[in-house]
């Protein structure tokens, strides 16, 4: 049993910390009822396209949906993304409210919408079976993967079926997956061999998931590495890179980016796996190296820690007229921008906007122009508070979790560690915390005793067992 000195184990002091909005204000919702019977106006009816969404277990918030086909000549992507457009006016109050909010936030009690749910979860989401206005990519791609061609445009959609990653793995595991989706496992595996080729950083550390026990609490998961889940991020990222093409090639536009990483830092990563036994192949990239870990060794996550120094510095960068100084994500060593989750994010409307004019041969309209300087700034303060949000979260069930079991030994890897104190990673439950103790090597296994865990200031600590 939890001891934790209240009724219900619920998030509301994180919501209340951190000033999460409870309801949208009258006008937002007002508008949102009217948006939902407005007509998509006149598009390109492309219902006849086998789609399928590939999301988590319950969600109702369907930003994309897919049809990955194998042609004569390589493959044919079509990527139907939800089309905010036709339901949010410029300047209007779901626009004024959502451009607060930034993001929809994810806490294990409930979301923290970034639309109004009849919206998100209604008349723009790309549920099964109904038809929906999207905004339609459409790739037609060399047998490599790589785009020789890029068509968007708004269009009605029909999503044939709502699939999670469990299910959609076990059918290919089965070798019975859905025909919609069944070449996406060759393609996209090959869209991953040429992110490595190009240097892309990935960082394959353990990520931790909350969920009910079954019994009005909650327990730590480590959430399962499928590879359809990598496959289908390859879809996002390739439109992500193509939207920012038609940026760049047009001079107007707002991208993600990420500086390259300075010498200093490949040098200390490369310092980092000679200690911890790690071999790095004669001229491979950082991402090509890190990319034939065995995640499951504790080298390797100590590794992918320290790899963290490598990503520093992102954030979103806005230009019309002159190129931007820095243009690339050095994570995925290309141009990138977010346009793939419109009902969640709050830049992808306005990008994707900026790529329908363009492609169009329209121009810019002056309400974007004029937004396009604001999304830096919003979006940057949007991301930090979701950051903490989610960390509070995770440190909040950590300590609830271990708050019984204070004086118990645990077996831990060191992931970072300073002159007398080290983060590591518990592997049951999945709790990452700090430990005391001195010659803590990154990488090694330890015994690790512990010696705190505190509800109310969301603490866990250990400290090593000589």
């Amino acid at each position: 049993m939890i001891r934790t000195g209240r009724a219900e184990l619920d998030f509301q002091g994180i919501r209340t910390e951190f000033g999460l909005p409870q309801e949208f204000p009258a006008a937002a919702l007002a508008e949102a009822e009217r948006a939902v019977s407005r007509t998509p106006g006149d598009r390109e009816d492309a219902t006849d396209i086998p789609l399928v969404t590939i999301d988590p277990p319950g969600a109702k918030d369907l930003d994309q949906a897919l049809c990955v086909l194998r042609t004569p000549t390589g493959f044919r992507v079509h990527y139907a993304i939800a089309d905010l457009g036709v339901f949010v006016s410029p300047g209007g109050p779901i626009d004024t409210e959502v451009r607060r909010r930034g993001q929809t936030l994810y806490l294990p009690d409930g979301n923290v919408p970034l639309h109004p749910t009849v919206l998100s979860e209604g008349a723009a989401s790309l549920l099964p079976t109904v038809v929906r206005p999207a905004v339609l990519w459409t790739f037609e791609c060399a047998p490599d993967s790589e785009p020789t061609s890029v068509r968007v445009r708004r269009a009605l959609v029909r999503s044939q079926a709502q699939f999670d990653y469990e299910s959609v793995q076990a059918s290919f595991d089965a070798g019975t997956p859905h025909p919609s989706v069944e070449a996406l496992a060759e393609f996209g595996q090959l869209r991953r061999e040429r992110a490595q080729e190009r240097g892309a950083v990935e960082l394959q550390l353990p990520e931790q998931e909350i969920a009910p026990n079954g019994n009005g609490q909650w327990k730590l998961l480590i959430r399962p590495r499928v590879q359809v889940d990598q496959w289908n991020a390859e879809i996002s990222l390739l439109t992500g890179m193509s939207a920012a093409k038609i940026m760049l090639d047009a001079r107007v536009g707002i991208l993600r980016t990420l500086p390259d990483a300075d010498a200093e830092a490949v040098d200390a990563l490369r310092r980092s796996a000679h200690s911890l036994g790690v071999q790095w192949p004669n001229g491979a990239s950082p991402g090509r190296m890190l990319a034939g870990l065995d995640p499951s060794r504790p080298e390797s996550l100590a590794l992918f820690v320290d790899a963290t120094r490598l990503l520093r510095g992102a954030g979103y960068t806005a230009f019309a007229g002159s190129l931007p100084e820095v243009t690339t994500h050095a994570g995925l060593a290309a141009p990138y921008t977010h346009v793939t989750a419109p009902l969640r994010r709050l830049v992808d409307r306005f990008a994707t906007e900026v790529c329908l004019a363009v492609t169009a041969g329209e121009e810019v309209p002056e309400w974007l122009r004029t937004a396009l300087p604001l999304l830096p700034s919003l979006m940057g303060t949007s991301d930090t508070l979701a950051s903490k949000v989610e960390r509070a979260c995770l440190d909040q069930v950590e300590a609830w979790v271990l708050v019984d079991r204070v004086g118990e030994d645990f077996d831990a890897v060191v992931l970072r560690a300073g002159e007398s104190e080290a983060d590591v990673f518990v592997a049951e439950p999945p709790v990452m915390g700090k430990c005391q103790g001195s010659e803590l090597p990154e990488g090694e296994r330890i015994r690790a005793r512990l010696v705190e865990a505190d509800p109310e200031n969301r603490r866990v600590a250990f400290k090593r067992i000589p």
